[in-house]
């Protein structure tokens, strides 16, 4: 168990990959958790449809384990949630606003709303949970209200700053908070444990207001139908979608579940207020022109069953996109999803649709910027916090590898790139690595439990 005078750092998931981000920090006999996500199999793992720690092996604290804190609404941090709570890990969830409401509709939906403690906490807001301080951050990133968090201990403050990147124009919601992050590194961080994606290459600092350039010029442009494609959580891209298409006299909709949620979650918490409405179906948009037409969908990573999918095999409920139409995906493709991506793309080619990808520009302005920092970036945020240790998550180790020598030439006294269930001592008097849990993942199916824990795992931490 971890005394006062430390800090203990287990990285569950988000190690040698991106995704599955999972972090328990120990202090004083507690345990607290930060994000508890998700990650998608490789291809040959059939009938997986995700993968998360076994919370089997939590067992051991589960009466120490005092709650979850959520950093923002994204897959990869939020995904695991409705799998598991309430029956196997039951500890009460801190979560801002947006990120609340999807909860809220997960554990709905799986009929566990009741049973699950749920606290907001507002965007910049703190709080305490047992010998933890916490502190929120406004940060930017492609969902709403991504925060960093301050955590404060009796050893010391751990700086966990979950996705992020600069954006000086982020379209919905307000810029990084750049003087808490200036007054939490003057006032002293003994350890930063800090996103990795882009560590590897600078980056031109890129903002959603330059997406939303580009897409006034796209949709002025084109005679024909225009879709654009892009995650259900970037309500800040679906907002200029929308924007783009009222200004060039068109009627916009979206379609697929999660992004219809999405919407709703943000316009209700008054996120889009100066947004135009989408119709309510996209069948509303059947018998207009085809230059006053605009769809907002999801499919970006060549899902089988998303909206863009069957854009591509023309089903019967959305318009008929064919010759003189255009599709924009706006996203990164991630690793490991190009075939399926390339066999959307080829369907929609065939019925004669242009297809631009998120690397496309038009007239220089891009049609999707990443949601994570490049080095230049990560040495602005360094320069800002100053923390004596420097832990880098959320990449693979090649992204690992890189944050750490660039976190040593911003001048820490120590980088440590671990492995996924390592545990990390962090304390005035110096950080190492103790050792190792045993923490398996656990392979989830869409069954009967509707890609839920299984029975074992509840048995397991009773």
């Amino acid at each position: 168990m971890p005394t006062r005078g430390e800090v203990l750092v287990v990285p569950l998931g988000g190690l040698g990959r991106i995704g599955m981000n999972w972090t328990l920090y120990g202090h004083d006999g507690a345990w607290l958790l930060v994000d508890a996500g998700m990650s998608f199999p490789e291809e040959e793992m059939e009938g997986v449809d995700a993968i998360v720690p076994d919370p089997a092996f939590l067992a051991p604290i589960a009466d120490k384990l005092l709650g979850l804190v959520v950093t923002h609404a994204h897959e990869d941090h939020i995904g695991a949630i409705d799998r598991l709570w309430p029956y196997a890990i039951n500890c009460p969830i801190w979560a801002t606003p947006f990120a609340c409401r999807a909860l809220e509709r997960r554990l709905e939906e799986a009929s566990t709303l009741d049973e699950v403690e749920l606290n907001s906490y507002p965007v910049g807001g703190s709080f305490e949970i047992g010998p933890f301080k916490i502190r929120s951050v406004r940060m930017t990133h492609s969902v709403p209200e991504p925060v960093a968090l301050a955590i404060g201990t009796e050893a010391g403050t751990v700086l966990h700053t979950g996705d992020w990147k600069f954006d000086p124009a982020p379209m919905v919601g307000e810029p990084t908070d750049f003087d808490a992050l200036r007054e939490i590194g003057d006032a002293g961080v003994l350890a930063m444990v800090c996103d990795s994606t882009n560590a590897h290459k600078d980056l031109e600092i890129t903002s959603e207001a330059m997406v939303r350039e580009a897409f006034m010029r796209l949709f002025a442009s084109r005679k024909g139908q225009v879709a654009i494609c892009c995650f259900s959580t970037n309500v800040a891209r679906m907002a200029s979608a929308a924007v783009a298409a009222t200004a060039s006299g068109r009627h916009v909709a979206i379609t697929g579940r999660s992004m219809r949620n999405s919407q709703e979650n943000a316009r209700g918490l008054g996120l889009l207020d100066d947004v135009p409405e989408f119709l309510a179906e996209p069948s509303h948009l059947r018998g207009l022109d085809r230059a006053q037409t605009a769809l907002v969908c999801t499919g970006g990573q060549g899902e089988e069953n998303a909206a863009l999918a069957k854009l591509a095999r023309g089903d019967r409920r959305l318009p008929s996109f064919g010759r003189g139409d255009t599709v924009v995906l706006s996203t990164r493709v991630i690793p490991g999803n190009e075939e399926a991506v390339e066999k959307v793309c080829s369907a929609l080619r065939a019925r004669g649709v242009e297809v631009l990808m998120g690397a496309d520009t038009i007239d220089g302005f891009p049609l999707h910027v990443s949601g994570h920092p490049g080095a230049n970036e990560l040495r602005e945020l360094y320069s800002l916090v100053r923390p004596r240790f420097a832990m880098p998550v959320h990449g693979t180790e090649m992204h690992l590898t890189a944050h750490a020598r660039l976190a040593r030439g911003a001048g820490v006294e120590a980088a440590i790139v671990s492995e996924e269930a390592e545990v990390i001592r962090l304390a005035q008097g110096g950080a190492r690595v103790l050792g190792r849990v045993d923490a398996p993942k656990l392979h989830l199916s869409n069954d009967e439990n509707g890609n839920r824990v299984p029975y074992r795992a509840k048995t397991a931490t009773a």
